[in-house]
């Protein structure tokens, strides 16, 4: 049985609590949160045990889930380690890109499972093309969102577009060459709105568009390779595949055969794959938990979430300069 205690327990972490309590082999010490709104409705809901203080949380756990603000997961992330618990934490794991290296090492020197956050790998859209060869040379993602003031405290780079950088560095095996980027700050002191490229050194090209200030939800990436159009609806959690066939590979009812002139044809394939219904929060805990248990590597580990920052970061960065312009230096 695995003991599993979580921080924070404000509107996501009180969806890991409900669904800890509901998977198997786990048993759910209790949460710690400072917030005494945010500590009765968790109570009042799951009946769940609140600790009054971060340490005897972490003494009583085997395995710690942090779901509190970004820039608070460090702190308690270290906490943890130095008492070797295995962690899970949400993304992104860290608020800078030192917390991150640091965050990395102590993971490493305590020789535990952690596990980050990015819940898109678990998406049915994504989990319906687990086992198709993914080989994109262009990706175009846009993950849209209508204005909510929580996730305010960092960039829309970190609060959604890197959900989309995640899944992309995990698709594209291959080093970043050039990164650039721009975005508009709107309602709130840091972009809510940007748009990125990025160039692979095998020639793959991603361009990314991420808002938190849609009339809008949408959350869709399109991956173009060889012979190939994969379409993934992460919001309505629909998949489509649109393949050029050779003729005498026509096989399907929805196969269409096409003239391309100089007597040569091929076959548009359009197939979509059985999407089977998952809780995707409560399969990366469950997986999470898995990992502990039986001591196997995690699906999304820390030195992913490190390289999705990195990412991030540089992409940051480079908006930044695009956004104030006056602030770069002078060569």
């Amino acid at each position: 049985m695995l003991k599993v205690g979580v921080f924070g327990a404000g509107h996501l972490g009180k969806i890991h609590i409900q669904q800890w309590l509901e998977i198997p082999g786990v048993q759910l010490v209790g949460f710690y949160d400072p917030n005494d709104d945010n500590a009765a409705g968790a109570i009042m809901q799951y009946q769940v045990k609140r600790y009054t203080n971060a340490e005897s949380l972490i003494e009583a756990a085997d395995a710690l889930d942090i779901v509190t603000n970004t820039t608070s997961h460090f702190d308690i992330a270290k906490a943890c380690l130095l008492q070797s618990r295995h962690l899970f934490i949400e993304k992104p794991m860290t608020h800078t890109m030192d917390e991150a290296r640091e965050l990395v090492k102590l993971v490493s020197e305590a020789n535990v499972k952690c596990q980050i956050g990015h819940v898109e790998r678990y998406n049915p859209a994504m989990l319906a093309l687990r086992n198709r060869k993914l080989e994109p040379m262009f990706i175009e993602t846009h993950r849209l969102a209508q204005f909510n003031p929580r996730g305010t405290d960092v960039a829309v780079i970190l609060d959604l577009m890197i959900h989309d950088i995640d899944i992309i560095l995990h698709l594209v095996k291959s080093p970043v060459r050039r990164i650039s980027a721009s975005g508009v700050a709107v309602i709130s002191d840091t972009a809510d709105i940007a748009n990125a490229r990025i160039e692979f050194d095998n020639g793959c090209v991603a361009n990314l568009t991420a808002s938190r200030i849609s009339l809008k939800k949408m959350r869709k990436m399109r991956l173009f390779q060889r012979d190939a159009y994969i379409g993934i609806d992460f919001l309505e959690k629909k998949t489509e595949v649109i393949r050029m066939k050779a003729p005498e590979e026509a096989a399907g009812f929805f196969d269409f055969p096409i003239e391309l002139g100089n007597g040569k044809q091929k076959t548009i394939s359009i197939d979509t794959p059985q999407i089977t219904a998952v809780n995707s929060i409560k399969e990366e805990l469950a997986d999470f938990a898995l990992s502990v248990l039986q001591d196997k590597p995690v699906s999304v580990s820390v030195y992913d979430g490190l390289h999705a920052m990195d990412v991030a970061h540089q992409i940051l960065k480079k908006m930044m300069m695009q956004m104030n312009p006056e602030s770069n230096d002078k060569v």
